[in-house]
């Protein structure tokens, strides 16, 4: 038996005006996983524990089997875990984003227009975060390059504070989310100065691109400790995503990490490689369970863009669950199949909500007889509500 999970990051929405009061999951055209839903158990799941923030982070712990109660630190530790930064236990992990600031008055009167920089590729991005090093690395900080607009600093013998996350507060004046700390404070700022006329922000300007011109600092943690996945589910798993913070919590469960050509996280992701990864793993070396995670629902529902929304499902159901799925069965091999969301980023606010996601779960052996769709609405009218999220997987592994 095979086991996989195929996470639409962000996938989950609310009823849209412009779509006729339909979700963009509902908008979307799924004829694959339209077809899986007839013979699956559609439900609702909660991911986010009462009283924890609806990040990435605390949602796919849960999907992943990981009481963010018990195992959640930071989310900037789990990104050091990915990109191979070893954490003393007196360390501070930092996001630092590249972001895109409005270019008019003072740094605390300035605009946040863009947390992603147009979705900066990681080229570019490391040109910046090294001239960012070389103005700030000292003994205290440190800084390290990852992955687009999604970088990390190190804070020696540091503290967690309090930090607002850029794509919370999208469109708003930043000198009231700016960090308390003066020397973190101080860092953005002086950012601005060194990004702003950088060349490559030049070259971007001039191809009608959103500049990455200043760094942001948020998702402060302490070095974390995942019990191993193997030895929790005794499964022998891989995780297949773009985006450090997947990355480093398979890092840090003892998972393989599968890295895919082209994938960047975005709407344009070499879809078809994840796909193609996924089945050589569990085909060809025997593992138990794959973990495929697509960021752009997420990515698209931060931007407010909500055909692209629409066209990122699309491009998960035809690219991904349609050549996986058919796969297994050519090859004659069973499997349970969990598709879903880890939270909703609704077009309306542009940022993760704490609502409970529609599941889908398909086993390939079964054949169930359900009415309902896989979609926000159709879910709730099942009547299954799973309110402990980082139960599910146990559910999908039958324990």
């Amino acid at each position: 038996m095979k086991y996989i999970i195929v996470l639409g990051d962000g996938m989950a929405d609310e009823p849209i005006q412009s779509l006729g009061g339909k979700t963009p999951m509902m908008a979307a055209n799924t004829p694959c996983m339209d077809a899986l839903a007839k013979k699956a158990e559609i439900g609702l799941v909660k991911t986010i524990p009462e009283g924890m923030s609806p990040g990435s982070d605390t949602a796919n712990l849960s999907v992943l089997g990981y009481d963010p109660r018990i195992y959640y630190s930071g989310r900037s530790p789990l990104e050091a875990l990915s990109i191979g930064v070893d954490l003393d236990d007196t360390d501070i992990a930092l996001r630092c984003n590249l972001v895109t600031l409005s270019e008019d008055g003072g740094y605390e009167d300035k605009v946040i227009i863009d947390h992603s920089s147009g979705e900066i590729s990681t080229e570019d991005a490391a040109v910046l975060i090294n001239e960012v090093k070389n103005y700030f690395e000292n003994e205290v900080y440190k800084f390290y390059v990852g992955t687009s607009y999604r970088h990390l600093t190190v804070w020696k013998e540091g503290e967690v504070v309090p930090l607002s996350q850029p794509h919370d507060i999208l469109g708003k004046v930043i000198g009231d989310y700016l960090p308390k700390d003066p020397a973190l404070k101080k860092m953005m700022k002086d950012s601005f100065d060194i990004l702003n006329n950088h060349p490559i922000n030049i070259e971007r300007k001039n191809k009608g691109l959103n500049k990455a011109n200043s760094i942001w600092f948020w998702g402060a943690g302490t070095r974390p400790a995942l019990t191993s996945f193997k030895e929790k589910y005794k499964k022998k798993g891989a995780m297949i995503s773009a985006v450090d913070l997947l990355k480093g919590i398979a890092v840090g469960a003892g998972m393989k990490v599968i890295e895919v050509p082209g994938a960047n996280g975005t709407l344009h992701t070499n879809y078809e490689g994840k796909a193609k990864a996924a089945l050589e793993v569990l085909l060809k070396e025997n593992y138990d369970f794959v973990y495929i995670h697509v960021e752009a629902p997420d990515e698209m529902g931060h931007q407010g863009n909500v055909m692209n929304k629409i066209k990122a499902i699309e491009y998960l159901d035809q690219r991904v669950v349609k050549p996986v799925t058919e796969g297994l069965e050519k090859a004659g091999v069973d499997f349970r199949l969990l598709i879903m969301p880890d939270h909703p980023t609704p077009i309306r606010c542009r940022t993760h909500t704490a609502d409970p996601v529609p599941y889908m779960l398909y086993d390939s052996r079964e054949d169930k007889k359900n009415i309902y769709l896989f979609d926000e609405i159709d879910a709730a009218k099942s009547g299954i509500v799973i309110s402990e999220g980082h139960t599910i997987i146990g559910r999908l592994f039958h324990q």
